[in-house]
């Protein structure tokens, strides 16, 4: 999530949980508006506001947005490891976020398939990571990983296709289309020159450059260099 100047303070930290690429907490100081950005990851939200506390869970973005942030709030996320999904939520219906909120039970707990869940907090995410996971609420395909490290041989195109998009939400071809975009802008960051970034990222050229992160980051090369820099 990037706030900006809206943002307080923000940290995170990895987790030994198999279904968890990163976890990450977050405070906003006013309202306003922030550009979320194109991802291939679901995630679980937590949010305090006005006292209240709410459990979202958001599927893949699949381009930038822009999106509100409120005053005062608190956020922590799980960012779920690729096809990792709760098989009740179908990845593909929380696209773009068409968020699900759990209905709230009590002030500490919401409700999940007829049972209470206490709200995990950032300390304790993976203990409750762990606790979907024994009770079946929380899945990962290994078809998933194996297929974009190239090592799946046994099933046939269609049945990958299918698996994949079901545990993703999205195709193949996305999830390396987003990726590829971070990579560019973490060479951007770097200092990288957006010619170098063309070819190290592997654009056909720099129009390609341009429009890829328009579409899955809000902003051109030119607007994500250092200030400093120029061609």
């Amino acid at each position: 999530m990037d706030g900006g100047s809206i943002t307080v303070s923000s940290e995170g930290r990895l987790s030994d949980s198999p279904l968890v690429e990163f976890i990450w907490r977050t405070r906003s100081d006013r309202p306003s508006t922030f550009m979320s950005v194109a991802s291939p990851h679901s995630e679980i939200v937590v949010m305090k506001h006005n006292g209240k506390t709410m459990l979202t869970v958001r599927g893949p973005e699949t381009h930038a947005s822009p999106a509100p942030m409120l005053e005062n709030a608190e956020f922590f996320g799980i960012v779920l490891k690729l096809g990792a999904f709760m098989p009740h939520l179908p990845t593909k219906s929380i696209l773009n976020r068409q968020d699900v909120t759990l209905p709230e039970f009590t002030n500490q707990s919401f409700w999940l398939l007829g049972s209470a869940w206490q709200f995990p907090t950032y300390e304790n995410a993976d203990s409750f990571i762990d606790k979907l996971m024994r009770e079946e609420l929380l899945v990962r395909d290994p078809v998933v990983e194996a297929v974009l490290q190239g090592r799946l041989k046994d099933l046939s195109l269609r049945s990958v296709q299918r698996r994949f998009l079901h545990a993703t939400g999205v195709t193949q071809g996305i999830v390396l289309q987003i990726q590829r975009a971070q990579k560019a802008i973490a060479l951007l960051h770097q200092g990288r020159s957006i010619l170098d970034t063309v070819y190290e990222a592997a654009y056909a050229d720099q129009p390609h450059l341009t429009r890829s992160l328009k579409r899955f980051m809000g902003q051109t090369p030119a607007q994500i260099l250092p200030p400093h820099q120029s061609e």
